[in-house]
């Protein structure tokens, strides 16, 4: 986008008509994307439910699915497919969104949101400092894990790459081991 472009802001994007489509602003670009494919809710309702069952039976803080904005400046609010936000940080959990980066944000990849996702998705979730962020592909199913670190202008660091019938680990949940097979059933 030319720097000197016009840049949208939060209330530009609740203005917009409600159409069923997730709309989403990095850096005051506006990103448009079609409902999902049923593999991808299939595959997000496994991780989900996985997931929110390790979360809740532990007490660590809350998870929750798309859509839910999750406002990072007025200039950049997105919806990540699933997002995670531990126990000690739950008073960013406003009514209408999410105040600031939650500690995991996952996308599960549509051919549609592919290169958004994997690109500029995971550059602006490393500037405003998102703890993980998994990419699962459904296709391929694999799933990635990402952590950002000290300068945020430096890519997010790949932990891991889970693929076949691997289990998901992640440093944010020491005891957490998802079987893939059951994520890409």
């Amino acid at each position: 986008m030319d720097g000197s472009a016009l840049k949208l802001t939060y209330a530009d994007l609740l203005a917009l008509p409600e159409d069923g489509k997730r709309h989403e602003l990095i850096d005051g670009e506006h990103y448009v994307s079609a409902s999902p494919t049923l593999r991808h809710q299939i595959v997000l309702r496994n991780l989900f439910s996985a997931l929110h069952d390790f979360v809740r039976a532990r007490g660590l803080g809350e998870v929750f699915f798309a859509p839910l904005d999750v406002f990072l400046s007025n200039q950049d609010v997105v919806e990540p497919d699933l997002l995670y936000v531990r126990r000690e940080r739950l008073a960013i959990l406003e009514e209408r969104f999410v105040r600031g980066a939650p500690d995991l944000a996952v996308e599960v990849l549509s051919p549609s949101t592919r290169k958004t996702d994997v690109f500029v998705k995971r550059r602006a979730f490393r500037q405003f400092g998102f703890g993980e962020y998994w990419i699962v592909d459904p296709i391929a199913e694999t799933v990635e894990v990402f952590r950002g670190g000290g300068d945020w202008r430096e890519p997010m660091e790949r932990l891991s790459r889970a693929t076949g019938s691997h289990t998901l680990t992640s440093p944010l949940f020491p005891d957490l081991a998802l079987s893939l097979d059951e994520i890409f059933e």
